[in-house]
């Protein structure tokens, strides 16, 4: 996993989620539209969460070894982010689910 690849996850996972959120507001306009205007601000502020801190500088050594270390520590970090960001976008489909079905989005 390398930074261009994860930077291409966020924007398509986010973007479609806000695409499902736009398409059932267009869908159904006697829906309670201001929740789903809340979930879409929370999938903006993760958009923005995970761009930044995907944009974290490492630093990069000239010994052979450690330059090894950081790359391992640099892609377990990445995983980990990614992970994070699935983990995300999945509690944010719950929510439109549950404003959806009718249930407390909350």
């Amino acid at each position: 996993m390398n930074l261009r690849d994860f930077k291409k996850d966020v924007d398509y996972f986010v973007g479609e989620f806000v695409d499902d959120c736009t398409l059932f507001m267009s869908v159904n306009p006697h829906k309670d539209t201001e929740k789903i205007a809340a979930v879409i601000d929370e999938a903006v502020d993760l958009y923005n969460d995970m761009k930044d801190r995907a944009n974290t500088k490492f630093k990069r050594s000239k010994d052979r070894e450690k330059a090894k270390a950081e790359r391992k520590a640099r892609k377990d970090w990445f995983a980990g982010l990614r992970k994070e960001m699935f983990e995300r976008v999945d509690a944010l489909y719950e929510k439109l689910s549950n404003i959806v079905a009718g249930k407390d989005g909350e």
